[in-house]
């Protein structure tokens, strides 16, 4: 019986289009996204809004096939990392569809777990989706009166193995060719930029990430004409980070681009959809020379042992 268990943390996306609906229900709910403290007011915001996004979001979903990948990425994930690590059990838990973190850890919990590890798949810090899991996956191990020794890993974005992943996602990007013929363009996840000034560390962490590639990179001898970073997926009329991910790709027209998606370790909607299908087609038009996206870690077994190797450095810390 082991004694330790590894719970992975994401925000969790629509398995089929039926599932659209509430998964954007339950993530406009939530008051780390929108940032109403009444609940009636919250809730009916979130089903306005819902109501408004939902037949272009399953249009989305539908091109993809009509579904998102991310709930099969993350099993193959944990399926991986029980097969490496036998020390350790793996499960996952999302924020906004099932599973949801209330079932999970009562499930660990029936399984006598003594220590708890809660792993964020976001390399960066954010208030709107991390902070906002580990708010709700504590809330439930309260509910369910379950209390193991609790670790947390919320953001790796600097850490050399993660680094590492990156640079091989780069170099299998650029099939053996010259890095200096081409821009490297960072997407990250965007976020209102009213949640950077009131203290939210993503943006921070964000340029962080870019530097520490910047220096992987370089120790590789692998130079690119540029590595700029951009934000994609703004939702609403309100300020968001900029530049955005389709205005940089429009001010680099002339160029090669690859583009890295720095905010996420599995693909999803944001990637498959967003990236390698909308903002494909707007490079087109632009009649960018070369355009490519490189793949999420998913179940790769360098991220798998990135995750392993976090694991144990924070359980070494705290023994």
């Amino acid at each position: 019986m082991k004694s330790q268990a590894v719970v992975l943390l994401n925000m969790g996306a629509p398995s089929s289009l039926f599932e659209v609906e509430s998964f954007l229900k339950n993530m406009f709910n939530d008051p780390l996204i929108l940032g109403i403290k009444n609940n009636f007011g919250r809730k009916m915001l979130a089903s306005f809004i819902t109501h408004k996004r939902l037949e272009d979001t399953k249009k989305n979903y539908q091109a993809i096939g009509g579904k998102s990948p991310l709930l099969e990425h993350t099993a193959n994930l944990v399926k991986t990392l029980n097969a490496l690590d036998s020390k350790r059990l793996y499960t996952f838990a999302m924020r906004y569809t099932p599973p949801f973190a209330y079932g999970v850890l009562d499930e660990l919990k029936s399984q006598n777990i003594q220590s708890l590890v809660l792993f964020s798949l976001y390399p960066q810090f954010c208030t709107a989706t991390i902070h906002s899991s580990l708010l709700d996956a504590k809330a439930a191990l309260k509910s369910l009166n379950f209390s193991p020794k609790l670790l947390e890993i919320s953001h790796y974005h600097a850490h050399p193995s993660y680094i590492a992943c990156i640079v091989e996602k780069i170099k299998q990007a650029l099939k053996g060719e010259d890095s200096k013929d081409f821009v490297l363009l960072l997407s990250a996840h965007s976020l209102p930029q009213s949640r950077i000034e009131q203290g939210d560390p993503y943006q921070k962490q964000c340029e962080e990430n870019k530097a520490a590639l910047e220096s992987a990179l370089q120790q590789q001898g692998i130079m690119f004409k540029k590595i700029a970073l951009s934000y994609q997926s703004k939702v609403g009329k309100m300020k968001w980070l900029e530049p955005s991910t389709r205005d940089a790709i429009t001010h680099f027209k002339n160029e090669k681009l690859i583009i890295f998606p720095l905010s996420f370790t599995l693909d999803n909607s944001e990637t498959d959809y967003e990236l390698k299908i909308l903002y494909a087609n707007h490079a087109q038009n632009l009649e960018i020379k070369d355009y490519r996206v490189c793949d999420c870690f998913n179940a790769d077994v360098s991220f798998a042992n990135t995750i392993i190797e976090l694991i144990q450095g924070v359980s070494d810390e705290k023994n």
